[in-house]
């Protein structure tokens, strides 16, 4: 899995819960108008300004709450990467199921600035401030997991591996 690098968005609430990513009310709308609300309530306006390839940049406990397809909504934007704090365990499980990678690195809200180059490998659990020259290490993902965001997430490994 190669490097991804990127604009970092920089969101630093902890506690962000699921519920501010894909909203209840935006299940009936059209997927574009979805995309408007994405963490709305907290940056009203942020999803429009996303371009493919930027990395977000999250505190801790981000993704905490119910199991909505939040990491869809974050992919569909041109998200990346996550690379927080901590994120919530269901949410973590949730963008390896829909290939989004994320990094757990505490202490990241610290050597980054919105707007900075960040790089991520989530192989190797490395960040780089390209920016400003500051890299850190956090846990290097699982290969499982590693083959699981490769393959383009759960159900595309289902279907490589003959199950669907």
């Amino acid at each position: 899995m190669s490097t991804l690098t990127g604009k970092a968005w920089v969101i630093p609430n902890d506690y962000i819960n699921t519920d501010a990513m894909m909203p209840h009310r935006g299940y009936d709308m059209a997927p574009r108008e979805q995309e408007s609300l994405v963490l709305a309530t907290i940056r009203p306006g942020w999803a429009m300004l996303v371009q493919p390839g930027d990395i977000l940049i999250t505190g801790r406990a981000f993704g905490t709450g119910s199991s909505r397809p939040a990491p869809t909504m974050l992919t569909r934007l041109g998200i990346a990467a996550v690379v927080s704090e901590s994120v919530g365990e269901i949410f973590f499980r949730n963008c390896v199921s829909y290939a989004l990678p994320v990094l757990e690195l505490p202490g990241v809200l610290s050597i980054v600035t919105e707007g900075d180059t960040v790089s991520v490998d989530i192989e190797l659990g490395t960040f780089d401030n390209r920016t400003t020259g500051v890299s850190a290490r956090g846990e290097a993902m699982p290969s499982m997991l590693l083959d699981t965001i490769a393959a383009g997430g759960t159900h595309a490994v289902l279907r490589r591996d003959g199950y669907l």
